[in-house]
């Protein structure tokens, strides 16, 4: 349970550390604090380097010895304590008072007859049971038994090979654990629904579903509605409008087209209207030919915002509000349309929770799916699906939209269906690249020779500097065609890097032009800081004649309203934006763009189990793109900051999310949405993800417990694949309400799904920075801080104070809105899996552990495991400008983020911190971390196991933790019965007993207990980098 791991000996040795082996040599007597002295022979650098190994190989051979580890103890009340709890628990039943139990399994019956029952209870078509439920008679309608595939056990073991037999035997030792329930009867629909897929199982759904039926007087009552609305005067208005866009002179040929084939690709520029015009058509054709009662369209959005706006201008074109013929639905939000006759736009996730209940998408007519040039994983993961549907539903239309001229990969995916391209309209843009901005702004990159050695090493990047660019900066030479200066530049290999002072030197020359805002494209957010203090600084740019707006998501929404609204007369706009600024907004006076040739992409690298974020080259769609932007009120200009030999050397796309990326959440979609087994399907996907990466997410979910060795949810992946969050926080969901702490875990949750509340406006970094270090003063920990601005926004709200809150302390109240009504959905989502007994997050009951602090952090150790760091301890007094030295079981060296409460953190109680993920960019960076005590970890880790020559519990290799023998036995025995306690929880979801009576309760409160009473040890250890070799001792 929850990745612990069953079987082996207790004390079986302190097992193998990952990423701790020496690197040889050994401590002599004399030189600095009794090291020996470097041998001869050693100058300058090389001396400080022999000191450093031999001081990190005095800390590995101290920390192998278990000297510097923390530790765990019990006095003697809590000995006394933790052994009467496990008598009771092994039968000691005082007198009068009933046996403890976690509850038996009240049935007793074999496989044969599980199976038949299980026949007969869900999967019997005639089955109209009493003890059967609206959702569970919804499982029986999609998974029937039609061609008897669930036979009895008699005839099915004997056409079972081995493998399958073994397999069988591990299920029935599952299911005789599990009393018959709701959720049991829910949970075997989708492990037998999964195989039932496997073989082929698609067709039965078919006969079991109901799909949209021609209504003939509906049909009437929608034509006559679409004559009334055309004739009304606000729909003719805007008509006219309508008419002005490039998709509506295609009209009739888009409309053809998608009525004569089944999949259609559409692929048109910005601003060609398919977004608002395609569904439109759809729904004016299907009703003014009398068939409008069956369709259905749903418009697929990869952004929130998107789905309203849109919605709002269809609704706006048609002469009419939201929720008669157009509506929207996001997550918690909607504004839902008639069923029949109606366009719905949606966000990509919202149709994934329809196919829970739906998996044919039978009340769909017309699945369009937008922007799929953006390649998100869960659009292509919806993309493949659509690819089985259409299979067996011939009556679905399937059409994918895309901005950019990429419609040949979508068309060969479906076999080569039709395409169709829509011209955009813009004005021309003039391009230009690096060599002539050198030439226009005469810049000077720095000298090479002032750059560091190590930068001019020969690598992979300069190996393609002189067989790439060289060669074209020769012919340009022969040509003639710049100036000597402008070559000179060229050759030098610093001139491909993202330079602010070239961007600096070039807006100089473009507020000699004539007006138009600029956009100018940088990577992230600290150059964009930089770049703008830049411009501050400048006596030019600074002037009451510009106006420079950042464009980042980390920027307050009403600041980024400015990018869309005019400057006053005389004033130029200047935006410094990510690719926030590509597709998913217009900005329509822009004239100027400044391409800064890079971009920030998450990638996964498989070989060190790690999320980067670092600059790359943009592609040439990024480029298009960015190019696009110039042009839109009239000609336009674009400056790219790249040769057009590099332009040669760029991608064309970039790679699909589903390549670059995690797969734990898309495997569990796969699993509760019964698609079968895992690696076949990905296989399907338009560009399938690595395999070994499948493997790297399987691993993960089967060491958390969420899947069996054969693929199967296990009763908790079960009720993690239906928590709307990543498995790690919803982990932490449940636990949080087994706990009954679920207010403060509530809001961990929601803002590990959503986001940070607090925002950061340009120049006002170190007040922020300042405000969270005020707020979460002796916390030591990210989410705990998120966890008291929330209360105390709740609080400022009751007083109506809210405004003046988020203004002092830099919060969103919007985000904070949003936190709000998360933690309500989820607590909706607790409630119907019966986990608690009320939907209200401030309940009293489901409340009653939450001012513990200590038990939230181990909640939060529960729900982040196995994202552990440790605080290495080092000799010597806490200097507060040194850094920790910070290790993870795969790094030896990680940084806690600048944004983090605990970067400026140099004493803490304990050297365990949990994070949420780790980033490399400039370094590895830990995101959102906080301090946690030693218990937790151990009741929530893997398994344990104690070497008794060491006096050390080890947890997985890399957490360890002293102990005497006897405090580890008892540790053991507790975990052994909080293991059984949590599986059974989790297969019987109720609200949790704290009367000491019952099993339950007794073993709870004695572990919060113990994990509330565990004090800190920073008095007897220090935890900072001291590589300086001054020790002097904690």
């Amino acid at each position: 349970m929850y990745g612990s791991r069953r079987g082996g000996g207790f004390y079986q040795g302190g097992g193998g550390r990952r990423g701790y082996e020496g690197e040889g040599g050994r401590r002599g007597g004399g030189g600095r604090g009794g090291m020996k002295r470097p041998p001869p022979g050693l100058k300058g650098k090389d001396i400080g380097l022999w000191y450093a190994r031999q001081n990190r190989e005095r800390h590995e051979r101290e920390e192998k010895s278990g000297k510097n580890l923390p530790s765990i103890s019990m006095n003697a009340n809590q000995v006394q304590n933790v052994g009467r709890t496990l008598n009771s628990l092994d039968g000691g039943a005082g007198p009068g008072q009933s046996q403890p139990s976690y509850g038996d399994d009240p049935l007793g019956q074999e496989w044969d007859q599980r199976l038949s029952s299980i026949k007969k209870l869900h999967f019997d078509d005639d089955d109209t049971g009493a003890g059967s439920s609206r959702d569970v008679k919804h499982e029986i309608d999609v998974f029937a038994d039609p061609d008897g595939w669930i036979q009895d056990n008699a005839q099915k073991r004997k056409k079972m090979s081995g493998k399958e037999q073994q397999r069988g035997d591990a299920l029935t030792e599952q299911l005789n654990n599990i009393e018959e329930s709701d959720f049991k009867r829910a949970y075997l629909a989708n492990v037998f629904g999964n195989q039932l897929r496997d073989k082929g199982g698609l067709e039965a759904m078919k006969k079991n579903t109901l799909g949209l039926h021609r209504r003939t007087d509906l049909d009437n009552r929608l034509y006559e509605d679409l004559v009334d609305q055309q004739n009304n005067q606000m729909y003719q208005r805007m008509l006219e409008v309508r008419k002005k866009l490039p998709s509506y002179k295609m009209r009739d040929e888009i409309v053809d087209t998608i009525r004569n084939n089944q999949v259609v690709v559409l692929s048109g520029e910005t601003g060609c209207g398919k977004t608002t015009q395609v569904a439109q058509f759809l729904l004016e054709d299907a009703v003014a030919s009398g068939e409008g009662s069956t369709c259905r369209i749903v418009c697929t959005q990869p952004r929130r915002i998107s789905a309203i706006s849109v919605a709002q201008r269809v609704a706006e074109e048609r002469g009419e509000k939201l929720g008669r013929s157009v509506g929207y639905q996001i997550r918690l939000e909607a504004i839902l349309p008639r069923v029949e006759g109606s366009i719905l736009y949606c966000t990509t996730g919202i149709v994934l929770q329809w196919l829970q209940g739906d998996p044919l998408l039978s009340q769909v007519s017309h699945l369009v799916l937008d922007e799929i040039h953006e390649r998100d994983m869960v659009s292509d993961f919806l993309i493949c699906i659509a690819k089985d549907l259409i299979k067996v539903r011939s009556d679905l239309k399937v059409v994918l939209m895309s901005a950019t001229l990429n419609a040949e990969q979508f068309s060969e995916y479906f076999g080569g269906c039709p395409m169709l391209h829509i011209p955009g309209f813009t004005y021309p843009v003039k391009e230009y690249y690096l060599e002539d901005v050198l030439e226009i702004t005469r810049f000077m990159f720095e000298n090479d020779k002032h750059t560091p050695i190590w930068k001019r090493r020969e690598n992979k990047k300069t190996k393609e500097f002189e067989e790439m660019i060289t060669p074209y900066l020769r012919n340009l030479e022969r040509e003639q065609q710049y100036s000597n200066l402008t070559i000179q530049e060229l050759y030098k290999k610093n001139s491909e890097e993202l330079n602010l002072e070239l961007i600096l030197e070039l807006l100089r020359h473009i507020s000699r032009l004539p007006m138009g805002a600029v956009l100018v494209f940088l990577p992230g957010w600290d150059n964009i800081s930089k770049l703008h203090n830049m411009i501050k600084d400048d006596t030019m740019l600074s002037s009451r004649n510009h106006l420079v707006i950042p464009l980042h998501s980390m920027m307050p929404t009403v600041s980024q309203r400015e990018v869309f609204d005019p400057p006053p007369k005389g004033v130029r706009k200047i935006i410094l934006a990510t690719n926030i600024a590509e597709t998913s907004i217009t900005i329509d006076d822009i004239v100027y763009v400044i391409d800064g040739g890079r971009i920030k992409m998450k990638n996964y690298d498989k070989e060190a189990n790690l999320v980067t974020l670092l600059p790359e080259w943009v592609t040439l769609a990024n480029a298009r793109q960015r190019r696009g932007r110039a042009g839109r009120v009239q000609e336009g200009v674009c400056y790219h900051l790249y040769t057009r030999a590099r332009e040669r050397l760029l991608d064309d796309y970039p790679l699909p999310e589903i390549q670059r990326t995690r797969l734990e959440e898309i495997i569990l979609h796969i699993k509760i949405l019964k698609l079968g087994s895992v690696r076949p399907f990905l296989s399907k996907i338009m560009m399938p993800p690595d395999s070994s990466v499948v493997e790297i997410s399987l691993q993960m979910l089967q060491a958390i417990n969420a899947l069996d060795r054969e693929e199967n949810l296990t009763p908790l992946g079960f009720h993690l694949a239906r928590l709307p969050m990543d498995p790690l926080t919803g982990r932490m969901l449940l636990m949080g309400a087994i706990f009954s702490c679920i207010s403060p875990v509530l809001t961990v949750a929601a803002s590990l799904s959503f986001k940070d509340p607090f925002v950061v406006p340009l120049g006002k970094e170190r007040q922020v920075d300042e405000i969270k270090r005020r707020l979460g003063k002796g916390m030591q920990s990210d989410h705990l801080l998120l966890v008291k601005v929330f209360e105390g926004w709740e609080q400022a709200c009751k007083y109506r104070d809210e405004r003046n809150y988020c203004w002092d302390n830099f919060l969103s109240s919007s985000i904070l809105s949003q936190l709000k009504n998360m933690r309500r959905q989820f607590m909706g989502l607790l409630y119907d899996h019966e986990f608690v007994n009320t939907r209200d997050p401030n309940g009293a009951e489901v409340n009653r552990n939450s001012e513990n602090i200590a038990l939230v952090r181990a909640i939060i150790t529960a729900g982040l495991y196995p994202n552990v760091a440790r605080i290495m301890p080092r000799g010597g007094k806490p200097k507060p400008n040194k850094p920790l030295k910070i290790r993870t079981a795969q790094e030896r060296s990680v940084t806690l983020h600048p944004k983090s409460v605990n970067e400026q953190e140099r004493d803490f109680d304990y050297p365990w911190l949990m994070y949420r993920e780790k980033i490399k960019s400039s370094k590895v960076f830990i995101h959102d971390s906080s301090m946690v005590p030693n218990y937790p970890l151990l009741f929530f880790g893997e398994k344990l196991n104690y070497d008794p020559t060491e006096g050390v519990i080890n947890v997985d290799g890399f957490v360890r933790v002293r102990s005497s023998r006897h405090v580890a036995q008892l540790v053991q025995n507790l975990r052994n019965e909080l293991d059984q306690l949590l599986e059974y929880k989790i297969s019987h979801p109720g609200i949790t007993r704290w009367d000491r009576n019952s099993k339950e309760g007794m073993l709870l409160h004695t572990i919060v207990d113990l994990i509330s009473s565990e004090r800190g040890t920073s008095q007897d250890s220090c935890y900072y980098d001291s590589d300086d070799q001054d020790d002097d001792g904690c």
